[in-house]
């Protein structure tokens, strides 16, 4: 199983790239941009701003999701669906950056029949 919380190897992902801006496409379209990313050994992520899609929502997405990042189109593509995106607890930088019971909530959505 991978690691949840790390870029796969498969995703093409190269240290040090600055991910934010980049547009994200679930499995069934386009859900937004990085709004912020970290690249945190075992603790990394994206968030993604969902813009008028689901009207400005914030949702982290661990960067085990992560299926390919495209640096030639600046786009990353997830191996979930806009409407998993869409349902996800929603991230609040201000209360959720370093709170673990968060991560741990986020952890539970996306590795329990999310996969």
């Amino acid at each position: 199983m991978t690691d949840l919380w790390s870029y796969s190897p498969a995703s093409q992902y190269t240290p040090g790239v600055n991910l934010t801006g980049f547009k994200v496409e679930a499995t069934d379209g386009h859900i937004g941009k990085v709004d912020e990313a970290t690249e945190e050994v075992g603790s990394s992520y994206i968030v993604v701003d969902t813009g008028p899609w689901i009207f400005g929502k914030h949702v982290l997405l661990p960067a085990g999701t992560i299926m390919r990042v495209d640096t030639k189109d600046e786009k990353i593509h997830v191996n979930r669906t806009k409407d998993q995106i869409k349902h996800a607890p929603e991230y609040d930088k201000d209360m959720h950056r370093g709170d673990s019971g968060y991560r741990d909530r986020i952890g539970q959505y996306y590795g329990q029949g999310h996969s």
